[in-house]
């Protein structure tokens, strides 16, 4: 190794990324096309982000992937995660649009994916093209046998349906500008009232008592990423610390079309981005030397299961094949697997 690395390694250690136990790192290979990974009993869902382009080649690829993922694993998907982004350009017919059967419903067929597709809204949801994206989808989660799940902006839900062991609090990370603006023709966001309102029950709902050994967050915008939109200041501001505070195992992301896993030093929150569902993929802006343990461009998905004991993280390219794994414990103690 020269010194060059040396110095990369040591400055990644010491900065970004510091394992209870470093249990495991480097120690298994990748698997594919293996139950090997998989634990006994445990519940499985599948996440997926920034979906829904208008150009639905690589969004095809990555859904047969992940059809074809599930039926080699042998396990049921018990959910899906829509980590936002989920309307690319325009949805003109608002909840009667074709695109949802085209790019939703038969891209991620019930016969495979016969569970909840909880999802979150993203910043090109954001958008009037010609009416409210967003207004749509929380129309169509209300028609009668979808799966679509979207009850309102932001909620709470427990996973697995039965016996849980996880919470998942979804967010809605669509911003105003730091002067307040909301509004900006085609494209808007939450309100300043909104924001302040969801931030007031987002620290409410981390402060009731819980039941599950495990609690998620999930937003489309990462609070840590490596990718060209970088850090998010005001979810650093507001989200982060209450993040620290509670605890919380994981925060799930989409935003950048990539794929991530971020750790530092002391955090209890491990920072996982999932954005490879379709759209035109990104450059990375960080390297993973610097900051990581993980970050690839790549299309692809994740796996997310949970026994009582532990959360595993698989991230999938979009063949289904395994690029990176690891392991949170109750304690927060963090493993990589591969």
């Amino acid at each position: 190794m020269s010194s060059n690395e040396m110095i990369s390694r040591r400055r990644f250690l010491r900065q970004s990324f510091a394992f209870s136990a470093l249990a495991g790192l480097g120690a298994s290979p990748l698997f594919a096309g293996s139950k090997a990974g998989a634990s006994a009993g445990g519940s499985r869902l599948l996440m997926v982000g920034d979906w829904g382009y208008e150009n639905f080649t690589a969004q095809s690829r990555v859904a047969k992937g992940m059809q074809a993922y599930v039926r080699e694993q042998g396990f049921k998907t018990e959910a899906l995660f829509m980590l936002g982004d989920n309307w690319y350009g325009p949805l003109p017919d608002g909840v009667k649009d074709k695109r949802w059967q085209t790019q939703f419903e038969e891209m991620y067929p019930k016969s495979v994916f016969d569970c909840p597709a909880y999802a979150i809204p993203g910043n090109h949801d954001y958008q009037r093209m010609p009416e409210s994206k967003v207004a749509a989808e929380l129309e169509y989660a209300k028609a009668g046998g979808t799966r679509w799940t979207m009850p309102s902006l932001w909620y709470s839900f427990e996973f697995p349906a039965k016996k849980p062991l996880m919470t998942v609090i979804a967010l809605d990370s669509n911003m105003p500008s730091k002067d307040g603006k909301w509004d900006k023709g085609t494209n808007f966001t939450l309100t300043p009232e909104q924001q302040a309102e969801q931030l007031a029950w987002l620290t409410t709902e981390l402060e009731k008592p819980r039941t599950t050994p495990f609690l998620v967050v999930m937003g489309h915008h990462p609070i840590y990423s490596n990718g060209p939109h970088g850090d998010h200041k005001v979810l650093i501001r507001d989200w982060e610390p209450l993040l620290r505070k509670h605890k919380v195992h994981l925060y799930l992301a989409g935003h950048d079309h990539d794929m991530q896993h971020l750790e530092f030093d002391g955090h209890p929150t491990s920072f996982v981005l999932s954005g490879g569902g379709g759209a035109d993929l990104y450059p990375l802006a960080i390297d993973v030397a610097e900051r990581g343990p993980m970050a690839e461009r790549v299309y692809g998905f994740s796996d997310l299961e949970v026994t009582p004991e532990m959360l595993t993280v698989r991230h999938l390219d979009e063949k289904g094949k395994l690029i990176h794994s690891f392991t949170k414990r109750v304690d927060g103690t963090v493993g990589i697997v591969g």
